[in-house]
């Protein structure tokens, strides 16, 4: 009976890992090292990660990417008295439709990165039941398109998106302030002097106490006729699929039509800002623990170099050639990355996940793959080192 003959492993990877067997205490400290390293990236990527992306959803899931409005008024110029400067007054803003309104949106959902668009009529109003009095923002939506652009109906507590005829959704907090419910009637009045009953079919909570309080969704018509904006349209409000082009698109459409184009990045500058300081942030931190990592595996290799000098000098005697060494050095290198790496993204011991949620396999690849090059490129020096030995000087210490 034949016995099965295993392949034996290349001379680099016999070597180290024999070095790696005969200093225990030092192996198993710095893989404790890289193991603590890896997590430290996987949990902070991870975590600020998620928190952006709460954030981001939290913030432009009750908001356009994009809003298309008029361009703003030109301020008035006073004649100037002789020997005196013009005088500028800024012009008071009222509503006014977007010019050829129904051209541009065409030309908003032909622009590439653009996924949905959706006329808006929107002003302020009051809404009033009996006593009670409260200040809205009165919005004219068609249902079907608006909810591409804000999922309304994954805000809804009570009724339904019901937009038509002179039915309204409205908020819970104004709901609560108004004292309605689903079926009752307010009436909407607005600063033209117009007024009308409208019939409560859906309640929302956006999750915000003050657009609960303000925002009552009727008919594009219908807001047509209170704002007195007949067949036109405030804004209109788009969708990209990539929110952080948005910018990019606003710029184009602002171009093409001369039109006040804002995108969710201008509007929302200090959150932009925040979720850059937390990236910034977070760079730093894995770059030192990159570093304390680099800088353990290193201190343990040239230990190594030092106390193998005379094994060293023994292999460069029989023949062993300056590369062979410098592999040696590197293979341990790099296995103190990969298996650090993989204990830092696996689960614990007792079988519980690092996690709790669903990890991105991107972040777990690419905290793999950063612990292997800084094994490797820390690995590279005394690696060097112990290839430039002379053999004799080597064996004689």
């Amino acid at each position: 009976m034949r016995r099965l003959r295993l392949p034996r492993l290349p001379f680099e990877w016999l070597v180290a890992l024999r070095y790696l067997r005969e200093g225990r205490a030092q192996t198993i400290l710095i893989l404790a090292g890289v193991t603590a390293g890896v997590a430290v990236i996987v949990f902070l990527t991870h975590l600020i990660s998620q928190l952006q992306d709460a954030i981001i959803e939290r913030t432009l899931g009750s908001q356009a990417h994009i809003v298309v409005r008029p361009p703003d008024e030109v301020a008035l110029r006073s004649l100037p008295a002789e020997g005196t400067a013009a005088i500028v007054q800024p012009r008071a803003q009222r509503l006014r439709s977007v010019d050829q309104w129904e051209a541009v949106a065409r030309l908003a959902a032909a622009t590439p990165g653009v996924v949905a668009v959706s006329p808006v009529v929107s002003g302020a109003g009051f809404a009033l039941r009996g006593e009670a009095s409260r200040a809205i923002a009165l919005t004219g939506v068609d249902p079907e398109r608006y909810a591409r652009i804000v999922k309304i109906d994954d805000y809804l507590v009570r009724g339904a998106f019901e937009v038509s005829g002179t039915n309204a959704v409205i908020g819970v907090e104004l709901a609560k302030d108004l004292g309605v419910g689903l079926g009752d009637r307010i009436r909407v009045l607005t600063p033209e002097g117009r007024d009308d009953l409208v019939t409560v079919t859906g309640l929302f909570d956006i999750g915000n106490r003050d657009l609960n309080r303000r925002w009552v969704f009727v008919t594009i018509r219908l807001a047509q006729t209170l704002l007195d904006l007949p067949a036109g349209i405030s804004n209109i409000d788009l969708a990209v699929t990539d929110i952080f082009g948005a910018e990019k698109v606003a710029g184009r459409l602002r171009a093409q039509t001369g039109l006040s184009v804002d995108s969710w990045m201008t509007t929302n500058a200090q959150l932009l800002s925040a979720l850059r300081n937390q990236s910034v942030s977070n760079g730093l931190i894995r770059g030192f623990v990159v570093v304390i990592v680099a800088v353990g595996i290193a201190s343990v290799l040239v230990v190594s170099v030092v106390q193998k000098q005379r094994e060293i000098g023994i292999l460069r005697a029989m023949g062993a050639s300056p590369l062979r060494i410098m592999s040696v050095f590197l293979v341990q290198g790099g296995l103190y990355g990969l298996i650090g790496s993989l204990l830092g993204v696996l689960p614990r011991a007792h079988g519980s996940a690092l996690f709790t949620v669903d990890l991105d396999p991107s972040i777990m690849l690419g905290a793999c793959g950063i612990a292997i090059m800084v094994g490797l490129a820390s690995a590279a020096l005394p690696a060097r080192r112990a290839a430039k030995m002379d053999p004799v000087q080597a064996i004689r210490m």
